[in-house]
């Protein structure tokens, strides 16, 4: 147990000296007020009354691990901020798309780099172009995967009032939007711009998002058919009407079966969808697992070791 001490501003030097000025108590002894059961009386009301009263904080053993978890989260973003450059891109909405990007290590000028982008979720929407780092980004950060697998890694933020792909996820099916979302189309002219200008390998351009961002991975390999060499879809859905399109595609699904934030049906569809179409895709559901089925993935080393196995079939 910790043990957290508020104590109250005062002038320490003047209580000292008016200390050493005044006479010495007298001590009583009285039957049963005694100056030992007056400490023990002193110490009890310390302990029992002062917390209340001065700002005392009792920790549990499970509110100090939070307290450290929060610590070690706090850190942890603090070094991502830094690895992670901060950017900008304006498109064709001209409205700006924040985003971070991660690049390879030991970097040469000529040389064509493989780039991952990731979806975030829901939550993690906003402006402050920090909060989706918070999922996936360690792991693409660490440093023995980058030395073995040097890219690119952008990590787009959408903003509050938008989505990867505008549907309902509270339905059991959606049917692919018409459009692409504003945020989805703008960071399709990213991708496109740093295929053009920085370096980019086309042939090995991976997507992969959970929950908004495994919607988002759907709607993109749909969309975009023929512009993604993999994709690494997280407890989201899909239109399966939509599957011939990408067929061909290496796909890696994941879901937990105890998700209640997204029907673990919504991946089962796309998957029974595309091995009615003899498609390859791989599919892992979590049993007993909620909506949290991206940390086990993204921490697995196998998901890396196939992920950037993946090339794009030439037109």
């Amino acid at each position: 147990m910790r043990l957290l001490l508020c104590v109250p501003e005062y002038n320490l030097d003047s209580e000292f000296d008016r200390s050493l000025q005044s006479p010495p108590p007298t001590i009583h002894t009285h039957p049963g007020r005694s100056p030992v059961n007056r400490f023990i009386r002193a110490f009890y009301f310390g302990v029992m009354i002062l917390p209340f009263a001065t700002g005392f904080a009792l920790l549990t053993p499970d509110a100090l691990a939070q307290e450290n978890q929060k610590t070690a989260r706090e850190e942890l973003a603090a070094a991502l901020v830094k690895i992670y450059e901060p950017r900008e891109f304006v498109g064709a909405a001209k409205e700006p798309l924040k985003y971070r990007l991660l690049k390879p290590v030991g970097y040469k000028p000529g040389k064509k780099y493989p780039l991952v982008l990731f979806l975030h979720g829901a939550g993690e929407r906003g402006d402050d172009n920090q909060a989706q780092l918070i999922h996936a980004a360690k792991d693409f950060a660490d440093e023995k995967r980058r030395e073995q697998f040097p890219c690119y890694v952008v990590v787009p933020q959408c903003p509050k009032a938008q989505k990867w792909s505008e549907v309902d996820w509270s339905k059991d099916s959606s049917e692919l939007p018409k459009d692409a979302s504003q945020s989805l189309q703008a960071v399709k002219e990213l991708l496109d711009e740093m295929i053009e200008t920085a370096g980019v390998d086309p042939m090995r351009v991976y997507i992969t998002g959970l929950s908004m961002g495994g919607y988002g991975t759907w709607d993109a390999i749909a969309r975009y058919p023929g512009f993604f060499a993999a994709a690494v879809p997280i407890c989201g859905g899909g239109d399966p009407t939509t599957v011939d399109s990408f067929s061909k595609l290496p796909i890696w699904c994941f879901h937990g079966d105890a998700d209640t934030a997204v029907k673990v049906n919504r991946s089962r569809e796309m998957m029974n969808a595309l091995k009615a179409v003899g498609s390859p895709a791989k599919y892992t559901e979590y049993p007993g697992v909620g909506h949290d089925s991206w940390t086990a993935t993204y921490s697995n080393p196998e998901l890396y070791e196939w992920l950037f196995a993946q090339q794009r079939l030439a037109n």
